[in-house]
């Protein structure tokens, strides 16, 4: 016997669906962008810590309300990730066989971990290397004073797009899964997959230096090869009898 969750649902029905979740999150974001606002003072003196200087600067009468705003919501972006992640997973629930549901309930938390793993990287080893190149740069004819709405801005898109590309061993094992990708295509491409993450880590570092290039670029190949290896385990897609 269909469940409810089991139905098929009509295109209206799944357009309803995915607003209510959307909206769930969107509460969410807020909610806890409005607890961060709280701290948003310790918040700035945090992701100050890496370039090395307690203070930066203002131009415009403005300028100190929207940086605090906008530190406030990207910590409640990485805040209210639980619950835009099951949020997600309620909205393909319907669509997933039992073995699948299990599948994806016992990886959330390690899709969870993979988002906060990439965000600590990035802010104790990324940043600090990074921002020591581009301060220091030119500094025997310039003066770099750190304007805060163009730091917290450089800094808090770095952290959060580095924790974006950690949960791709997490892609890497779903799309396997539901067999989008089989693995041996996969594995056929690595020399193709090594050199796309040395011009990926081109792309998003902020310096032109090999070093910090290859400190993004390292870690994505080898989060490609952890995706192949748990792949491996997992297993693809499953036949129905």
């Amino acid at each position: 016997m269909t469940s409810e969750r089991d139905r098929e649902l009509s295109l209206v029905e799944h357009l309803e669906e995915l607003r209510k979740r959307l909206y769930v999150a969107a509460v969410g974001v807020l909610v806890t962008t409005v607890f961060a606002f709280l701290f948003s003072t310790d918040l700035v003196r945090f992701l100050l810590v890496p370039s090395g200087v307690d203070r930066c600067i203002a131009l415009s009468p403005t300028e100190n309300f929207t940086t605090f705003m906008q530190v406030s919501l990207f910590a409640g972006i990485a805040l209210a990730m639980p619950l835009i992640l099951y949020e997600i997973y309620s909205y393909i629930d319907p669509a997933l066989m039992p073995h699948e549901r299990r599948f994806a309930l016992i990886t959330g938390p390690f899709v969870l971990a993979l988002f906060v793993g990439g965000m600590a990287f990035c802010y104790y080893l990324l940043l600090p290397n990074s921002l020591k190149f581009l301060l220091n740069f030119g500094s025997a004819v310039i003066e770099n004073q750190l304007r805060c709405a163009e730091y917290l801005s450089f800094v808090t898109t770095f952290v959060l797009g580095v924790g974006i590309i950690f949960e791709m061993p997490a892609i890497i094992v779903a799309l396997i899964r539901v067999g989008v990708i089989p693995r041996q295509r996969l594995a056929s491409a690595r020399r193709y997959v090594f050199l796309g993450t040395f011009l990926l880590g081109a792309l998003i570092t902020p310096t032109p230096d090999p070093f910090n290039q290859s400190l993004v670029a390292l870690p994505m190949y080898l989060l490609f090869e952890l995706g192949m290896l748990i792949s491996r385990f997992v297993g693809g897609p499953r036949v129905a009898a």
